[in-house]
């Protein structure tokens, strides 16, 4: 009989609607990061380090190129005749099919997988969150605490405690109370969605829960078990986090890459991020190109200047074009004489010749003011914006555009222009 000491099961079926038209046509874990990697690159490169070599991925939201990415687990050294890598999706039983309805659900419709392996402890992880952890010390705390249940948490600014499930600890770090999203935090330890569960504990949980609706462990799952007198603990996180699930928080995550000194480094040795990597040339700075405090992928050609950028592969950026404090990710074209300011731009954009991207004052997003935020500029994969217009900020762009979508050539700051699929 197979016996794992610990797996861990990665979720990353969100859609990531918190970050727009980037999320249209991919799940959030798959977005890019960092001009080489994918979200998803550093939990999985995590495990590895680790030394966990069986990891479940619950996928759910447009699959494909997350599928695509992982494959059978080669780059992360997770193709393992057993254990491994195992990308799961929702499948049609023989009793009833549906979808993942919450966390804890996903997981509850995985338990064959999980029993399969008849683990002592489960670590549930996020797939979309930027960061470095030894689950391996996680492991060991939780075992020296004589723990049931092992929540990761990490300080944030007590003002910014309102937006995370938030843990009030004794002394010791054990879990007295838990506080959903409270109004008015009365602690700054974040619950960082990072668990592990001795296994026959969340079992039984996730039975007695299977017809909650909308199951999920930080509102359900854990409140339950702490109830039924499971000892819980907060392993307090010390490193760099970082949740990158709005279009601020991706942007800075990607820009403070290119600090003199990065916060979260990438280049160390002991803690390698792995990837998916193509087969690509190197890249071209041209005699008339100019890069400074910059990220640049493989197989990129820069003939114009840019400046504090993470770039991604294969993307090109014609003579004269000038591209500042921006993502511009794989694929996409620059054109000549172009001004790009504060944008993040997906793959495979084409932008035309005598562009200016972030011009003129900050205005609200006029249809979802939350998202567009931040003062960026935002266009989704595939769009095409023709020669010589201006764009503001606050803006998102979505789609193959003309010259007849921008009045006297301006889209103004504020405004959504999205031409193809839902509204974004």
């Amino acid at each position: 009989m197979i016996k794992k000491e610990m797996i861990a099961m990665l979720l990353a079926g969100g859609q990531g609607s918190r970050l727009g038209v980037l999320t249209s046509k991919l799940a959030k874990p798959a977005v890019a990061f960092g001009g080489k990697y994918k979200i998803i690159d550093f939990p999985l490169s995590n495990c590895i380090n680790s030394g966990i070599d069986t990891v479940g991925v619950l996928t759910q939201y447009r699959p494909l190129r997350l599928n695509q990415h992982i494959g059978i687990g080669i780059a992360w050294d997770l193709d393992r005749s057993i254990g491994g890598v195992t990308v799961l999706p929702p499948y049609e039983k023989s009793e009833n099919s549906q979808w993942y309805t919450g966390t804890a659900n996903a997981i509850y419709q995985n338990i064959e997988y999980i029993n399969y392996y008849n683990p002592e402890y489960v670590l549930i992880l996020s797939g979309d969150h930027i960061y470095k952890m030894d689950y391996e010390v996680m492991l060991e705390h939780h075992k020296s605490m004589g723990a049931d249940i092992t929540l990761a948490t990490y300080e944030v600014p007590i003002e910014e405690a309102s937006r995370f499930g938030v843990v009030i600890t004794d002394d010791e770090g054990v879990i007295s109370e838990f506080e959903e999203k409270p109004e008015k935090p009365r602690s700054n330890k974040a619950s960082m969605g990072i668990y592990i569960f001795n296994w026959s504990v969340l079992k039984a949980a996730l039975e007695e829960l299977k017809d909650v609706p909308s199951c999920d462990f930080g509102k359900h799952v854990i409140p339950h078990c702490h109830q039924n007198g499971a000892r819980v603990v907060a392993y307090d996180f010390k490193g760099y986090w970082k949740d990158v699930g709005t279009l601020g928080s991706y942007w800075e995550a990607n820009m403070e890459l290119v600090d003199i000194i990065p916060e979260f480094n990438l280049y160390e040795e002991f803690w390698r991020i792995y990837t998916k990597s193509d087969m690509l040339p190197p890249q071209y700075i041209d005699e008339e190109g100019k890069v400074t405090e910059s990220i640049v992928g493989e197989g990129t050609e820069v003939y114009g200047e840019v400046s504090h950028c993470v770039i991604g592969s294969g993307v090109m950026i014609k003579k004269g074009a000038v591209v500042r404090d921006s993502i511009i990710m794989n694929g996409t074209v620059i054109g000549e004489g172009c001004i790009v300011d504060k944008a993040i731009i997906a793959e495979n954009v084409e932008i035309g010749g005598d562009c200016e991207l972030g011009v003129g004052e900050e205005a609200p997003n006029e249809k979802k003011p939350n998202i567009y935020s931040f003062g960026l500029v935002t266009i989704g994969e595939d769009s095409v914006i023709p020669d010589g217009v201006k764009i503001g900020k606050n803006t998102a762009i979505f789609g193959p555009t003309d010259k007849s979508d921008y009045p006297d050539g301006l889209l103004k700051s504020g405004s959504s222009l999205i031409k193809v699929g839902d509204e974004a």
